[in-house]
């Protein structure tokens, strides 16, 4: 009889944990949220200025998405190998023997490794849907590119408030536009910025 479970049911197993899904959930909405208000600074400084640089613009997008990530990956991997650590030893006192290369302690590093992936992938997602009319529409047309991008911006708040509002039993229309608003005022407040510099 093989004891040792695959890949695929490890990750089921994790993602049936309580605490898991709402870990990855908040974790996840926190990054997207972030990094999708910094994009929208990135393109107010450097799309709506003066004589836009579409290399300029698409390098600090990939730049800073790439940075965010890493940055948002390795704080949460740091901050749950700390509280997995910390549970992993109310377990092994409890049970009054060391859970070192269990299921357990496999299972614990597996959570670690999802909760931080999300959190490197969530900045990736964000700058890649945002620099794509950039891509498509090219040099000749960063300022329209920039305004389809303010709009992409507005719509991941959109879409990961309704996904807040839904599985937290709240309306997720309600809970989208307020997610929407936010980013839009972010957007005029920072635009009024720009224009005074």
């Amino acid at each position: 009889m093989v004891n040792e479970q695959g890949i695929g049911d490890r990750i089921h197993r994790v993602l049936r944990a309580p605490d898991t899904g709402p870990t990855l959930r908040r974790f996840f909405v926190n990054t997207i949220f972030d990094s999708t208000f910094v994009i929208l600074g990135i393109l107010i400084a450097s799309a709506f200025g003066n004589d836009p640089d579409l290399r300029v613009i698409v390098a600090t997008i990939i730049t800073s998405s790439v940075a965010l990530g890493i940055s948002t990956g390795v704080s949460v991997y740091e901050a749950e190998t700390m509280e997995q650590n910390l549970r992993m030893r109310e377990m092994e006192r409890a049970m009054l023997r060391s859970l070192e290369d269990t299921s357990i302690s496999r299972t614990s590093q597996l959570t670690i490794m999802l909760i931080s992936s999300v959190n490197f992938i969530a900045p990736l997602i964000a700058g890649a849907i945002t620099l794509t009319p950039f891509l498509i529409l090219g040099e000749g047309n960063v300022r329209a590119a920039a305004i389809i991008s303010v709009g992409l911006a507005i719509l991941i708040l959109f879409v990961v408030g309704a996904a807040m509002g839904r599985s937290g039993g709240r309306n997720p229309w309600k809970q989208g536009a307020r997610m929407a608003i936010a980013g839009f005022g972010a957007f005029v407040i920072c635009y009024w910025i720009e224009s005074l510099l």
